[in-house]
């Protein structure tokens, strides 16, 4: 996302509130467009669709706005937009190379917009940010371009005339990331600052100006051999009847790597700019009122050399954006990791409070398991992180968060299951499976805000980290009180194997630099044997047995291996009925049979030996199951009988009967688009089966099924909360 607006903090964190669907790509910018009348509730957004869509707020909508129009024209990714309080002009930026100017018009109490103007960027870049501002008292406008050059373009128009371009501004070094521009003061003829962020790790501040240009070189001391390449030089601007200049203010530096965003907030006489970077700190500027320097007053987020905290040149750490509050009270900002993290001000002790913020998965989650008891939600994808999400109960209010981040891996993660309620199993696409153990951190810690009771009786690993270029968490022990050598620093032996007791705050959620280093789950257990990716786990709900399997393009690896719980040794002979991969195991819920689905279009059933309860045999088969591979398969409550659920590509959910010699389809339910998950409540509704149903463009509907005579009696679809 390129840019955003700050919601009103909800005191209850009830997190989203609609969902608003329309882009078949990844949308690259939002814009709230600060209009009035029918235009103070629009939304603009910009997608790699290559389309900008216009949504306008409508009480009786489910998502509270409704899709107004589709604008099209450009060929390539929409990658940033530009609007401005008082005019009903706004610009995009394209991969295209092009700029386009669009005027958005009320049209009998709904929203028309058309197309201005098409700027083909001379040398040719492709736009990352662009600043639109009215100039001076008149009604003339100046646009700011910038993106995969190191140069600001700046365009200038008439309130009904074309923009052209007059001026360019050099200095950079890299690629301009951010555009911001704002008054200096709060009057018609203040000068205008214009920020420009760049990832040589600087930003620079430009006056525009109606008189002549002002010269502040008040940081010369400070940029020692870099003096020789600040350039004061004025740049003129004609439009109309007047005459501008732009000048160059500032350089600002501190920050240790990219710049992403910068923003600007003018509260009465006081200016101040906030930046966000990819070495993990937000960074607020301000100007000294003696000497005009900008200077850095406040400086949030993480110390770069500590260990979880990355570049941009190096990997997984970062903010890509900053935001204000309306009110100048809070700070927001989007990390690498998938959180927002939130500080508020504090005004009694004049700094900055970090505060609950939300956090998630960064890529697609492949893999979601409940606890045993349904107390906490496990959350495995792409992103390479497992995450443990769960309710944090305060009175009468309760809201989910995420409680913990048992592990981060140096694989993509396809598969979890939990075994009992202080464990659970992953599978990656490293060939082997991992099981990990509740460390006593995060039982203490889902005790205290989410009452799932820990167990005091049951010995617990205090903690876990990762060592250095190892992938397997290691168990630590917690020390109460920080012991410093003698040279007044812990030493690094104690510093890197030790938890102290103050880690973890028991009023709150943990917050983001908790969750990456102080909630890993130790590992027990590794599981060998499969030659290739894994890509399906199951453990049975008593928790004695394990299922797995991997990626196969054969019959010698695309078997079911089973583990024991208790010694963590393989079950031979491995369990033969696929040809290619199994997307999916299950267990029924008294663990007798064990279903496999797998791309060869086939289902298996095996049933539980009944001498040897660990080991399992094929008892039913259907290799023609679907027409296209099954990608997911689920169990009935033992009320229904022996009934399971499959989910193909071919669009099609299958409800099944076991009976005592075959097994029969009692039940198809036809979906819009591939079925990629389908589950089946644990409890039946007046003698009724619940069937949920997922496809991969991310609709989800709740089919009823009546049990006597196997028919569908409702369907109900979700999707906007």
């Amino acid at each position: 996302m390129q840019t955003c607006s700050l919601c009103r903090q909800d005191g209850d964190y009830q997190g989203v509130k609609a969902l608003l669907r329309g882009h078949t790509d990844i949308v690259n910018a939002v814009k709230f467009f600060p209009g009035q009348g029918p235009f103070s509730q629009t939304i603009l957004s910009g997608s790699v669709d290559k389309t900008i869509r216009v949504w306008q707020a409508n009480t009786a909508s489910p998502t509270g706005f409704d899709l107004v129009a589709v604008l099209e024209g450009h060929e390539g990714s929409i990658n940033c937009l530009a609007v401005f309080k008082g005019t009903n002009i706004f610009a995009s930026g394209s991969a295209d190379a092009n700029i386009r100017i669009w005027r958005i018009e009320s049209l009998g109490g709904g929203i028309s917009v058309e197309k201005v103007q098409t700027i083909q960027t001379k040398p040719r870049y492709f736009a990352l940010a662009l600043a639109l501002h009215s100039l001076g008292r008149g009604k003339d406008l100046v646009l700011a371009a910038t993106g995969t050059k190191s140069i600001v373009q700046v365009y200038v128009a008439s309130s009904d005339g074309q923009f052209c371009h007059q001026v360019t501004l050099p200095g950079h070094e890299g690629w301009i990331r951010s555009l911001g521009i704002t008054q200096e003061r709060r009057s018609a003829d203040s000068d205008l600052l214009l920020a420009s962020a760049s990832q040589d790790k600087y930003i620079r501040l430009w006056r525009i100006s109606q008189a002549k240009p002002k010269t502040n070189l008040g940081n010369e001391s400070a940029f020692g051999n870099l003096e020789r390449s600040l350039s004061n030089k004025a740049h003129k601007l004609e439009i109309s009847q007047n005459s501008y200049s732009v000048s160059f203010e500032a350089l600002l530096l501190g920050h240790e790597d990219w710049i992403y965003t910068v923003y600007w907030r003018l509260e009465e006489e006081s200016l101040q700019l906030l930046s966000a970077s990819a070495d993990n700190s937000l960074a607020i500027w301000e100007s000294e009122k003696g000497s005009g320097v900008w200077v850095c007053i406040t400086r949030l987020g993480e110390i770069s050399a500590q260990k979880g905290s990355t570049t941009a040149t190096g990997s997984t750490g970062g903010f890509y954006i900053g935001l204000w509050s309306p009110d100048g009270q809070k700070l927001v900002s989007l990390g690498r990791t998938g959180s927002w993290r939130l500080w508020n001000y504090d005004r009694d002790k004049d700094r900055w409070l970090q505060g609950v913020g939300i956090s998630g998965h960064t890529k697609s989650v492949a893999d979601i398991a409940w606890s045993k008891d349904g107390s906490y939600l496990l959350s495995t994808g792409s992103d390479q992180t497992t995450r443990l999400h769960a309710a944090w109960n305060r009175g009468n209010k309760h809201s989910w968060h995420e409680m913990a981040r048992p592990q981060i891996h140096g694989y993509d993660l396809n598969c979890i299951d939990s075994i009992g309620q202080t464990k659970f199993i992953s599978g990656a696409d490293e060939k082997l499976l991992r099981v990990f153990d509740e460390p006593r951190a995060t039982a203490d810690l889902l005790d205290t805000l989410c009452d799932i009771p820990a167990n005091s009786e049951q010995i617990l690993p205090d903690a876990a980290n990762i060592p250095v270029l190892g992938l397997s968490n290691k168990a630590i022990k917690s020390a109460a009180v920080e012991e410093p050598g003698t040279d007044g620093y812990a030493d690094a032996e104690t510093s890197t194997s030790a938890v102290y007791g103050q880690t973890l705050n028991v009023d709150r959620p943990p917050l983001e630099d908790q969750l990456a280093r102080h909630t890993l789950w130790p590992e027990r257990e590794k599981l060998y044997g499969h030659g290739y990716e894994i890509s399906a786990v199951a453990s049975s709900h008593e928790g004695a047995v394990v299922a797995t399997s991997c990626r196969a393009s054969s019959l010698d690896h695309a078997v079911i291996r089973l583990y024991t719980t208790t010694d963590w040794r393989e079950v031979r002979p491995s369990l033969t009925a696929h040809s290619l991969t199994v997307t999916a195991l299950c267990f029924s819920s008294d663990d007798r049979y064990l279903i496999s689905v797998g791309r060869d279009r086939q289902w298996a059933v095996f049933e539980r030996n009944a001498v040897r309860p660990e080991e399992y045999l094929l008892k039913h088969s259907n290799p023609k199951g679907h027409s296209r591979m099954i990608l997911d398969a689920c169990w009935a409550p033992l009320e229904t009988g022996r009934v399971f659920a499959t989910a193909g590509r071919d669009k099609m959910v299958k409800i099944w009967s076991i009976g005592a010699m075959d097994t029969e389809c009692t039940v198809t339910i036809a979906a819009v688009a591939s079925v990629t998950t389908v589950d089946v409540s644990s409890r039946l509704l007046q003698n009724n089966m619940l069937v949920a149903v997922g496809t991969e463009t991310g609709v989800v509907t709740l089919h009823i099924l009546q049990l006597h005579n196997w028919t569908v009696k409702g369907k109900f679809e979700l999707g906007n909360s």
